[in-house]
């Protein structure tokens, strides 16, 4: 078989060791395989619309990947890269999928799957200032307190709060009205412990408690602790079922605790970090997305199973 080569994109403006290593390892399971990868910055990468069509321009602009595994958010890019005729790992409209909060959750409502009450913020545009509070009193009579704010775009649990008054939901609207954000209910039963589910193709590959004694969230981030996990049948279910709603090729799914210990889904994560879970799972979640990779590069070309759904998609 011909050699296969790739890319893995990143965003070339984040440069701290937790992520670099990440890419340094891929990199090093793709060579294992038997895949050629250049580690490539986002931002070395010049999308260009010429005379109608998708083109790139710059360092890269002569060559032509097999494949790119896409480790970054800019969505733009990736769908530029994709109409161009790349395969790209997750592709955009996946990672835009689960990116932004607020729509994981309005896409994932659409098959009913059990997930908190959730309410969207309303649009404020930065001419303009919150003056009439109706809207939040409806929130207030919606969740009471205390209950989850969450900014749509965010990672690691950095960009979630959890309100307990009115004086600090008021507090936050000011200082968030012009940020897209969520009101979420508050599942009192899940306080400071999660699973997350890592799912690979069609498979769970690795699962994970995480706990906090300190913190409402308990990602490993903010200092909880994180400890290997078996899940029930059902949980890996509502796992691989989002990640087929949501058309991942691979993610962590968070999922929550409820009143009878049934399974709530919190957050979609596709571009996981595995480091966490590598450790207390001792399971190379890494090596297995590669190996995925490279079995659906080589299997038959045959229309994919696994497709993206966006928003206006019927059941």
């Amino acid at each position: 078989m011909t050699s296969l080569n790739g890319w893995i994109v990143y965003n070339g403006h984040v440069t701290s060791s937790k992520f670099m290593d990440l890419f340094f390892n891929l990199q090093d399971i793709c060579a294992s395989k038997g895949l050629n990868t250049k580690l490539v910055k986002h931002h070395e990468l010049v999308p260009v619309i010429e005379k109608g069509k998708p083109i790139l321009k710059g360092l890269y602009s002569e060559e032509k990947p097999d494949f790119i595994i896409y480790w970054d958010k800019d969505t733009a890019l990736a769908r530029h890269l994709e109409i161009m005729g790349f395969k790209v790992y997750n592709s955009a409209l996946a990672i835009k999928n689960c990116d932004n909060k607020s729509l994981t959750y309005q896409i994932l409502s659409e098959y009913e799957v059990p997930m908190p009450k959730t309410i969207n913020a309303p649009l404020v545009y930065p001419s303009c200032k919150v003056t009439d509070y109706s809207f939040y009193d409806v929130v207030e009579q919606e969740l009471g307190y205390p209950f989850v704010l969450k900014e749509s775009y965010g990672s690691f649990g950095m960009q979630v709060y959890l309100i307990q008054n009115r004086e600090e939901f008021l507090k936050k609207v000011d200082e968030l009205q012009y940020v897209p954000h969520l009101y979420q209910e508050f599942i009192e039963s899940s306080k400071g412990r999660d699973m997350r589910l890592y799912v690979v193709g069609d498979r769970v590959v690795a699962s994970m408690l995480r706990s906090s004694d300190t913190d409402f969230r308990a990602n490993a981030e903010l200092g909880g602790d994180a400890f290997a996990y078996e899940p029930t049948e059902s949980q890996k279910e509502l796992a691989l079922r989002c990640a087929k709603i949501l058309g991942v090729d691979f993610a962590g799914i968070d999922l929550l605790f409820g009143e009878n210990d049934e399974a709530i889904v919190c957050e979609v994560n596709s571009n996981a970090h595995m480091k966490a879970i590598m450790k207390c799972t001792g399971i190379n979640v890494a090596e297995l997305i590669i190996e995925y990779i490279k079995n659906d590069l080589i299997k038959p070309k045959k229309k994919s199973v696994r497709l993206a759904i966006s928003s206006d998609t019927k059941k």
